[in-house]
């Protein structure tokens, strides 16, 4: 099935696209696939915005905005997933969790993936609009979504 219906299908039934994901073969390949198009999404997210900064701020240029952006994103952001999956997994032991380490692992990357068309509304209301009312707004709405997600795809993960 595409990415892209598997994404509109987790917001529905997200423990649903993560059994299937899990019934298939582990390959940590995939995972990193998933995680790493989760994270070029993230950092194109971030490009309105970081072109607005640039324009109201000129001191520091856009390309070097970017650089930045790249280097979280794209480098310390896989690194920090990769902790916070381990760390979940480990969570979900103590409350009796009988997952594999993978299927966090899998859990927190497709949470994530599922959560960028969000952020790519975020980007451009950061863009278009600036900080303010809509930004919070719509940042509020990615981060519930993404617990709302996470959560229900770490518990089916840890069965």
């Amino acid at each position: 099935m595409p990415v892209t219906l598997d994404i509109v299908r987790a917001w529905r039934h997200p423990k649903g696209v993560l059994r299937d994901k899990l019934a298939a073969a582990p390959r940590e390949d995939r995972a990193f696939a998933v995680l790493m198009g989760a994270c070029f999404l993230i950092f194109v997210a971030q490009w309105p915005g970081l072109r607005r900064e640039a324009f109201l701020n000129p001191e520091v240029p856009f390309e070097a905005r970017l650089g930045g952006a790249m280097m979280g994103v794209l480098f310390l952001l896989p690194l920090i997933l990769y902790a916070l999956a381990t760390a979940s997994h480990l969570v979900a032991r103590l409350f009796g969790g009988k997952g594999s380490w993978y299927g966090a692992r899998l859990a927190l990357f497709w949470s994530l993936l599922t959560v960028t068309p969000l952020m790519l509304l975020q980007g451009l209301v950061a863009g278009f609009l600036g900080q303010g009312v809509q930004a919070t707004a719509v940042g509020a709405c990615v981060g519930i979504g993404f617990l709302y997600l996470w959560i229900n795809m770490l518990v089916e993960a840890e069965r």
